[in-house]
């Protein structure tokens, strides 16, 4: 018996899923690379606040990344492994040397409107595939990055204005 067919799940509606799941986990792999660029070369106004929160979002990335590749694994399909592909892969592109700390969260928060609507789109698709499971885990990715995103925001804001 098929794993699928254990599970409950449509093969062609869960395709679907994983493949949006794949370019999912493209986008962490490059989100995560960049995000130690941010912490290792980060500089100026904020530097202690935002080195250490480079590191546990880096530290969260890295986990984040292990989920979506064995959520495709209990799919039924082989996670991609190959940073090559990644890059051709991802819409969150691989950054250049980021120093400053303005900068560096502008990207930041651009690469969480990119993850977050990515997820929305897996969870309309395991919707419809009834896959509660990947609705579930998008859920609460997106319960932290909303946080996250909220706090960045704050932390952005330099003249206190917004």
């Amino acid at each position: 018996m098929k794993r699928l067919e254990v599970l409950g799940l449509n093969e062609k509606k869960v395709e679907n899923v994983v493949n949006e799941l794949s370019v999912l986990l493209a986008d962490f792999q490059v989100f995560y690379s960049n995000l130690r660029n941010f912490h290792w070369n980060v500089k100026g106004h904020g530097f202690f606040v935002l080195h250490s929160k480079y590191e546990e979002l880096y530290n969260d990335a890295a986990e984040k990344v292990d989920e979506v590749a064995e959520r495709i694994l209990q799919l039924g399909s082989t996670p991609e492994s190959r940073f090559s592909v990644y890059l051709q892969t991802a819409e969150i592109k691989e950054a250049d040397v980021v120093s400053c700390s303005k900068e560096a969260l502008d990207l930041l928060l651009d690469y969480y409107k990119t993850l977050i609507a990515r997820e929305r789109r897996i969870i309309d698709l395991a919707t419809e595939a009834h896959d509660d499971t990947t609705v579930s885990l998008m859920n609460d990715f997106l319960v932290g990055q909303e946080k996250t995103v909220w706090m960045l925001v704050a932390v952005s804001s330099q003249n206190c204005a917004e």
